[in-house]
């Protein structure tokens, strides 16, 4: 039992702190999990217009000893209207599980469902976010 609990404590334990402090500099950050990821991102600017560019910067961490990100595609789409964005982002790493996605624009108000397709170990994890935009 001893070692089980030195185990958890050496290396369960740091990463799940890991997860919990995903982003922790990325000021105004919100957050989104999977089974094996927890995803924070913030947009800058930080209020996003309609019809205006935006980036997001995002910090992925691994949870519970599943593999590091190995990159990460973003998409928004308005689930009402049936259509996404009219332009495609590019995202691209920015080292320690951080990327960078640009070419972000909302042409219309309403809500917006981010998804976030996060590629690891060979798998691929789908996590969503909504947004309503004014």
């Amino acid at each position: 039992m001893r070692a089980v609990l030195s185990f958890l404590a050496c290396f369960v334990l740091p990463f799940s702190a890991m997860a919990a402090d995903c982003g922790a500099d990325l000021k105004g950050a919100q957050k989104v999990e999977s089974a094996r990821y927890v995803l924070a991102y913030r947009t800058q600017p930080g209020k996003i217009a309609v019809g205006k560019s935006f980036v997001m910067d995002l910090a992925i961490c691994p949870k519970g000893g599943n593999p590091a990100a190995d990159g990460v595609k973003v998409d928004a789409q308005m689930p009402e209207h049936g259509h996404g964005m009219n332009y495609k982002a590019a995202t691209k790493p920015a080292g320690n599980g951080r990327f960078h996605a640009d070419g972000m624009m909302f042409h219309m108000p309403g809500r917006w469902e981010v998804s976030f397709d996060v590629k690891g170990g060979g798998k691929t994890d789908k996590l969503t976010h909504s947004l309503v935009l004014e």
